[in-house]
């Protein structure tokens, strides 16, 4: 129970703080002050929850983790419960708050939610998201697995996936908003509802394809330190 106290705590502090940077943050949208609160939420929450739960708040890493050897898929099942559950309680707050401003207005991706098209910040098409969030939850899932390895200097995990996480918002934010994270997406979008509800199925599937690779990359040894 503490382990999924702890994923709930800290993927409901991801969704609220590194939404709410968007969504509460001074205008005009700031990309990389939304970029920098997600990485230190993970920071933050890798130091603050990492030795309860190793502070995966996140359904694609507890994958990677599980396809990698080191959790069982029961344990990963009950993270994954605990970590949309957690995100939906993120946005709920988050939502609480900001419909608190007399002219704040729900929009097709409202409360940060992910997404792509011509309705959505940098209009890219459905493959070149797709293609993004494939890619930059391997790397992120690949740091992770890397960083916790226990011929990793453990001390620098943290920072070391914080500033990961922060990069990729930097170069992904006008693409999809940034998913690499099912659980992140599902909060939001349970609320925005509209085109976020409908485009949710690729922040769920590509994430989870992305760090598929890369738990089986380690799996195999393909990327395990000799």
């Amino acid at each position: 129970m503490k382990k999924l106290l702890a994923e709930f705590v800290g993927t409901l502090t991801l969704v609220l703080l590194g939404c709410g940077a968007a969504v509460l943050g001074p205008a005009p949208f700031d990309q990389l002050a939304v970029s920098f609160a997600f990485g230190l939420a993970i920071v933050a929450m890798a130091y603050g929850i990492g030795p309860v739960s190793g502070c995966h708040v996140n359904p694609a890493v507890s994958l990677g983790v599980w396809l990698s050897g080191r959790m069982s898929i029961n344990d990963m099942v009950m993270y994954w419960i605990a970590q949309f559950l957690g995100a939906v309680a993120g946005a709920a707050i988050l939502y609480v708050i900001a419909t608190g401003r007399p002219d704040f207005a729900m929009g097709e991706y409202a409360l940060g939610s992910n997404g792509w098209g011509d309705q959505f910040l940098g209009h890219y098409s459905m493959t070149a998201a797709l293609v993004f969030e494939i890619v930059a939850t391997f790397l992120f899932v690949v740091v992770i697995l890397g960083s916790t390895h226990g011929k990793a200097p453990h001390a620098f995990a943290g920072l070391a996936i914080g500033l990961t996480l922060a990069v990729i918002h930097i170069v992904g934010i006008q693409v999809t908003g940034v998913s690499v994270n099912p659980a992140r997406s599902f909060g939001p979008a349970m609320f925005a509802q509209g085109l976020a509800l409908q485009q949710l199925w690729l922040f769920i599937v590509a994430p989870l394809a992305g760090a598929a690779i890369a738990g089986l990359a380690f799996r195999t040894k393909m990327l395990e330190p000799d």
